[in-house]
């Protein structure tokens, strides 16, 4: 599957990896974190500029996700329930995400990048629950920019370590997950307090 994506890149540059990503957040098998820490990659050996590589692949996302969206806005649950098991995505992924929704609302919409198979269900499950378009584009195309800046800028700078860099990925990706997902809700519990500081008793 990689060496077909990195065929893809190389033959077709951004619109290959726009596409890709696209695809990838739609549901696609895609290793979606190596492919952005590979354009990053090529950012450093000259073969893409950053500011062209970012926009392409924060498009790729934003198409994806937003696909996802309208998805969930015109098939339902009912669609993942009957269809789900043949698009590996299982009861266990789909309560996950119910339940960072109860948890954290819409904000899901802009950490679900960085938790893979939740990414792939936070906009269907949007959509699904009727939130509006503002809401929805606010989180997620916000979310998007951050998860690529930081993916991309990570194959730019490991350049000369790309094989290390992708090997360390594969392991310690739970690890860079919790650790995320442990500063966003510090800092989420953070912005809550200090609202409630504000609002006059």
């Amino acid at each position: 599957m990689q060496h077909y994506l990195h065929h893809l890149i190389d033959h077709f540059g951004y619109i290959g990896i726009m596409i890709a990503l696209m695809l990838g957040i739609v549901g696609l098998p895609i290793p979606d974190e190596l492919l952005l820490t590979y354009a990053g990659y090529r950012v450093s050996t000259g073969s893409f500029s950053y500011p062209l590589a970012f926009l392409f692949c924060w498009l790729g996302a934003v198409i994806g996700i937003s696909l996802s969206y309208t998805l969930g806005i015109t098939l339902g649950l009912p669609f993942l329930h009957r269809f789900g098991p043949k698009l590996h995505v299982t009861e266990k992924r789909l309560e996950q995400t119910k339940a960072l929704f109860v948890k954290l609302g819409p904000t899901v919409l802009f950490i679900c990048y960085f938790i893979p198979g939740v990414r792939h269900l936070a906009a269907f499950w949007a959509g699904t629950n009727a939130y509006q378009w503002r809401k929805f584009a606010l989180f997620a195309y916000s979310g998007a920019m951050v998860w690529v800046a930081v993916f991309l800028t990570i194959g730019a700078y490991f350049e000369s370590r790309w094989t290390a860099v992708k090997q360390y990925l594969h392991a310690y990706r739970p690890f860079f997950l919790l650790a995320f997902v442990i500063a966003f809700s510090f800092a989420l519990f953070w912005w809550r307090a200090q609202q409630k500081r504000k609002t006059p008793d």
